[in-house]
């Protein structure tokens, strides 16, 4: 199968080709970088440009499947520029993308599968959320997720099916949340983050790219929480850390107003509380490797 991905050279995107070009698939790739373009036996890059229109046709001549990573990074602070960054890097892409299709009409991409955020969800401890759910968050990232699932479900006009994988915080040694929590645990400055109640709903980054494979191999369409079956809190994410790399954990809880006044608005990131299903995945038989926190943590850092 030939697969276009944008994002490729990113957290999920770079692991993400390593599994398919090991299951035999071919790559394309889109990087807003020429000198990432780089055509290997299974790999070939392509050139775009989002925000001045710009993409190499040829990137979409063969492909199967359209997986969509790109998006800028929202751990940043969130000015009103930055803002708007976030908001048009998923949903200018994704436009150009399916302009680019619709000019094509004899292409043969059957599925386009795409990342996406759980901050669509409202916050909840006890109450557990599933893609059944209607009611959604009144945030910024809400906001975000919204039109950036709005621009996806337009490649369904097209005849093409539509996967959307709501994402929960990605655990990797390579990036992401988890080394950023890691570094002060291991300093001996780690603590919960305000009362660390606030439940964190996450997934291995092995069972993600492993979740992308699945929903590519069964042609699934619709959305889906990409999620480990047991979400934590706060705290418990914290003192597992700990154990993990064996130091303690002494300084008093953070509480919120601080982070706020350090991080601005992007402190939501830390104490939204996402409590989410992973069964509907699941029921279509989808096994997660690290399942539990405990695991997944010793994996990363033992």
């Amino acid at each position: 199968m030939k697969i276009l991905i944008t994002g490729a050279t990113g957290l999920i995107g770079s692991e993400l080709v390593k599994l398919l070009v090991a299951k035999g698939h071919t790559i394309h790739y889109l990087t807003t970088n020429k000198s990432k373009i780089e055509n290997q036996p299974n790999t070939q890059g392509f050139y775009w440009n989002p925000q001045e229109g710009k993409i190499d046709e040829n990137c979409i001549f063969g492909v199967d499947v359209i997986i969509h990573l790109a998006g800028a990074n929202i751990a940043k602070r969130w000015t009103t520029a930055y803002k708007q960054e976030v908001i048009e890097s998923r949903t200018l892409s994704a436009e150009l993308l399916f302009n680019l299709v619709k000019k094509h009409p004899n292409h043969q991409i059957k599925q386009i599968i795409s990342a996406s955020g759980t901050a669509i969800y409202p916050d909840g401890i006890d109450k557990v959320y599933d893609e059944t759910t209607k009611e959604t968050e009144d945030s910024f990232l809400s906001n975000v997720v919204k039109k950036w699932e709005a621009s996806a479900n337009v490649f369904q006009v097209l005849g093409i099916k539509v996967c959307k994988l709501r994402t929960g915080i990605v655990l990797s040694d390579k990036g992401g949340a988890l080394p950023e929590m890691v570094k002060p645990v291991k300093l001996g400055f780690g603590t919960v983050m305000g009362s660390g109640k606030q439940i964190q709903s996450w997934i291995h980054i092995d069972d993600l790219v492993a979740l992308y494979n699945f929903v590519l191999e069964k042609q699934l369409d619709g959305v889906y929480n990409a999620v480990s079956p047991n979400p934590i809190s706060n705290e418990v994410l914290t003192k597992t850390i700990a154990k993990t790399v064996k130091k303690s954990l002494w300084l008093p809880n953070i509480p919120e107003f601080v982070m706020k006044l350090i991080l601005g608005e992007m402190s939501y990131l830390l104490f939204s509380s996402k409590n989410l299903s992973a069964n509907k995945i699941l029921d279509l038989g989808f096994q997660f490797q690290f399942p539990d926190i405990e695991k997944a943590i010793a994996d990363l850092y033992l």
